[in-house]
């Protein structure tokens, strides 16, 4: 079997799907690696390192798909709207594509490569179950995400982060409030507390009180009643209007307090819920910032800018998009084992098998047979279920 990864097209992507260090476990399971020349020099690897790991270097995307059995990306479909069009006409009829697809939030790509008879695997879709754990891009990445977001409120507040007795007084330390203790805002909770910082969470899940606590924070506790706020997979849920409502009311005497709001609130396939409104920002003191991770799908604060740092009554917002990849070396190397494993799992005897028995294969294919076999991917998109969703295991 022969994998094949080509440079990544997406605009400001620096990231590439394999790391040199993943390849040696590849290799042990028999299997060939293809690597685009110069795919990994925006994250730090030249193409000496794959070739000492074992890879063959090929002079182009051409050849990556034409001599690959699985191609492996970071962005791809959806999740690379400068380049998917490209890619369905390189991809070949029983080939097989792992990337970050975003089928969810953009399908539209998803009936053109399905048309085109490949095999695609949308590596968000992994459900959160102990055995993914391996295998799961969204945690590792928003990992970095909520790191890198405190290294930016750090560089742009003129205030320093920790208490501070010097000879000429007292520095008391910058108030840190994390809204979202997902992976994202927890690593953003354990940053901004080994900066010095004070540091407060607040989230709709009750749940994640201990583990906001055990990083040194302080949990908020807004007097509302939140019900079910989580689903199945781990995530937070949608909540009503009426609920938002309340909530902006309450966190609008927290956000007064503070010197920086880092907001991570973000539903799989879904609008941003706006959490910030201008009315919260401007009780904020002038000098304050916000940094809104979610900004990519409309953001937690209302005037969030996506890519953009805009000033509202003195206080900076900053709307990143796509942090990970302002760490390329690290999100690479830790993309590459997520994505490595999952390769490994669908990998038996040589060869690829696609168990529809296996959670993990079921929950993330997309695309199979010529058809879009997602049932949320097909509500998306506004197809009927399939008649017979659950079919028999099929070897590609």
């Amino acid at each position: 079997m022969r994998v094949g990864v080509p440079k990544e097209t997406c605009a400001g992507e620096r990231r590439v799907a394999l790391a040199p260090i993943a390849l040696a476990p590849l290799r042990k399971a028999g299997i060939e690696v293809d690597v685009e020349a110069g795919a990994g020099i925006a994250a730090g690897y030249l193409d000496a390192a794959y070739e000492q790991a074992g890879a063959r270097i090929v002079p182009s995307r051409d050849d990556v798909f034409a001599e690959a059995d699985a191609v492996l990306m970071v962005r791809a479909l959806g999740a690379d709207p400068d380049g998917w069009q490209a890619d369905a006409e390189r991809v070949r009829p029983g080939q097989t594509l792992v990337a970050m697809m975003d089928p969810l939030w953009a399908p539209q790509p998803v009936p053109a490569f399905a048309a085109k008879g490949v095999l695609a695997f949308a590596l968000e879709l992994v459900p959160r179950i102990t055995r993914a754990q391996a295998m799961d891009v969204l945690s590792s990445q928003a990992s970095l995400a909520g790191y890198k977001a405190v290294l930016l409120a750090a560089e742009r507040i003129a205030k320093v982060f920790p208490h501070m007795t010097t000879a000429a007084g007292t520095i008391t330390p910058a108030r840190v409030f994390v809204i979202g203790a997902g992976v994202a805002g927890l690593q953003a909770i354990a940053t901004a507390r080994r900066l010095g910082a004070l540091v407060s969470g607040y989230d709709v899940r009750a749940a994640v009180k201990e583990q906001v606590e055990s990083l040194g924070a302080r949990f908020v506790v807004l007097e509302i009643d939140a019900g079910d706020a989580q689903d199945s997979g781990g995530y937070a849920k949608a909540m009503g209007e009426e609920f938002y409502r309340r909530q902006a009311e309450l966190l609008g005497d927290v956000l007064a307090q503070m010197d920086v709001v880092i907001t991570t609130a973000a539903i799989p396939g879904r609008k941003s819920p706006v959490l910030v409104t201008k009315a919260m920002v401007e009780r904020m003191a002038p000098g304050s910032v916000i940094v809104d991770i979610a900004a990519e799908r409309g953001g937690n604060c209302e005037l969030t800018v996506a890519g953009e740092t805009v000033e509202h009554a003195g206080v900076w917002i900053l709307g990143p998009l796509n942090l990970p990849s302002t760490l390329a070396t690290h999100a690479s190397q830790l993309y590459a084992k997520n994505i490595a494993t999952f390769l490994l799992n669908l990998v038996k005897d040589g060869s690829l098998a696609v168990n529809l028995e296996d959670e993990i294969v079921r929950e993330s294919l997309l695309t199979r047979d010529g058809e879009v076999v997602n049932p949320r991917v097909r509500e998306a998109l506004g197809l009927p279920p399939l008649a017979e969703p659950n079919a028999p295991p099929a070897e590609a």
